[in-house]
């Protein structure tokens, strides 16, 4: 007897639907064979669901068995066709009636028990699945939260074959589960950085406040213990709450690197990978390609400590999503696309001792060069803002009668130039300053002839390439925004060209 099942197949963030077809037949020795372009993982199910079954009750019968995965042409990988393989099996053995399963996809790993186990990805499935007009997701009740936070289907977790049998002939009829991703949103977690933890440092601050109201790419330069690293961590403390789609995406991305755990994300991604990352780790890759750390920090901060120790080769990897806002992958499997819209903030000293350009530093000139030549200049030209982060006094270490504004004072004015960009953009695929392309900038950016004047001398003195002037450009914006106003000044202008002379000129020894 023959009967088919439908699941799904992840290549990258992309979802296809694939056909799980079993035949149980007569002629032939017995065989329990599978086919259909398989990845390992696959081939070496059918020793885990053919003891699943058994431990569930069901034995397959010394028949010849075929499991064809169909489209035959797109390579499969994965666990999560164990349990569509097995409930394949059993429709083809007359237990389920094949009409039931037309408007439903099933999704999840068997253990040798018959249990049900969680899986990757279950997020895009489940929006795939209802964008083609499924009805029903049956997944493993461990995914069932991630899978519930997708409206306009039904969502039932399951724990076991032996449960999902019963669901499908009848005999048992849960409650589809749905999470109410406005409701969760609400409630905003307490980060566990904020910046009234700070002392000093008005003025990298404000860099930074600039940076996440626009989502410009920023760079701390200063002294060991200036702050400059717990400044970056309190980056996620100021950025407004996700929004629902925001949150779906970076849900599904986590979920296909299999990361996520239950649930869904409510807070921006902070990644902070060590300086000895491989590139591979940080772009995404693999035989079968997994979103790197540029994806998972995607809509979130992206934090790199120490650049200048970070693999020469690694850093340049970042030129093409910084502009893209995506990363492209190419592998014998095929090419993939993820997106890695973020937040690049970065941090390190002026030089390997530390103290440059101070009496203390023991580097010398040449020394300096050096370091900072790690970082490349093409690199350098895509971060919109430089700001250098001076050591911190012992008066303003204890000096108690200061009171520092907390993150959520600071997050308030983000949040409105947010709204600000959201009014702007509203017709159009950008979201922020940071996006602005020529053409935009031409229309959003208009100067005055004094702001051009000086505008036009600053591009000759400092010698910007044209990328540093749109730049310059869309920080102006940014903090023209934060300061309710419709057009850029000189005084906007000028915070923004000081936030391209690199940190006291440093790159200039």
């Amino acid at each position: 007897m023959f009967s088919s099942v439908h699941s799904m197949s992840l290549h990258g963030i992309n979802v296809r639907e694939v056909s799980v077809e079993a035949d149980v037949s007569e002629g032939g020795l017995p065989v329990f064979e599978m086919v259909g372009f398989l990845g390992s993982e696959i081939k070496e199910s059918r020793g885990r669901i053919r003891t699943a079954l058994k431990n569930s009750g069901f034995f397959l019968p010394p028949k010849r068995i075929t499991v064809n995965l169909s489209p035959a042409d797109q390579r499969k990988s994965g666990s999560h066709y164990d349990l569509p393989v097995a409930v394949s099996l059993l429709t083809a053995m007359g237990l389920i009636l094949p009409e039931i399963l037309s408007d439903t996809v099933i999704a999840g790993e068997l253990s040798l028990s018959g249990k049900v186990l969680s899986v990757k990805g279950i997020l895009p499935m489940v929006l795939h699945s209802r964008e083609k007009g499924y009805k029903r997701f049956i997944l493993p009740l461990e995914n069932a939260e991630e899978g519930g936070a997708a409206p306009g289907i039904e969502v039932i977790g399951v724990q076991s074959l032996n449960e999902t049998l019963e669901l499908l002939t009848g005999e048992r009829k849960p409650e589809p589960v749905h999470i109410d991703i406005g409701e969760l949103l609400k409630i905003r977690q307490r980060h566990g950085h904020d910046f009234c933890s700070i002392r000093g440092q008005k003025a990298a601050k404000r860099a930074v406040e600039v940076s996440a109201s626009g989502m410009h790419n920023i760079l701390l330069v200063g002294p060991p213990g200036g702050g400059k690293s717990m400044m970056a961590k309190c980056i996620p403390s100021i950025l407004p709450a996700l929004t629902e789609e925001e949150c779906m995406e970076i849900t599904g991305i986590h979920s296909i690197a299999g990361i996520l755990g239950s649930g869904v994300v409510t807070e921006r991604p902070f990644i902070s990978p060590h300086h000895t990352v491989s590139s591979q780790a940080l772009s995404g890759g693999g035989s079968i390609p997994k979103p790197g750390d540029i994806s998972l920090a995607h809509r979130g901060v992206l934090f790199l400590d120490e650049l200048p120790e970070f693999d020469a080769n690694t850093l340049e990897i970042l030129r093409q999503p910084l502009e893209d806002r995506e990363i492209h992958i190419s592998r014998a499997s095929g090419n993939y696309t993820y997106p890695a819209d973020f937040l690049l903030a970065a941090a390190m000293n002026p030089c390997k001792c530390g103290y440059y350009p101070g009496q203390r530093c023991t580097c010398g000139e040449i020394g300096v060069k050096k370091y900072l030549s790690r970082v490349s200049r093409p690199l350098l030209d895509r971060i919109d803002i430089v700001s250098y982060v001076d050591e911190i006094s012992f008066d303003e270490l204890n000096d108690d009668s200061v009171k520092e504004e907390c993150s959520e004072t600071i997050r308030a004015r983000v949040t409105e130039a947010f709204e600000i960009q959201k009014k702007r953009f509203k017709d159009m695929r950008i979201r922020f300053n940071s996006e602005m392309t020529g053409d935009d900038i031409k229309a959003f950016c208009r100067l005055g002839e004094k702001e051009e004047e000086l505008l036009r001398d600053s591009f000759n003195i400092l010698g910007l390439s044209a990328r540093g002037y749109h730049r310059i450009l869309r920080t102006a914006r940014t903090i023209a925004d934060l300061d309710h106003s419709d057009n850029i000044s000189c005084a906007h202008l000028s915070e923004a060209i000081s936030y391209r002379t690199t940190g006291k000129g440093i790159w200039d020894v």
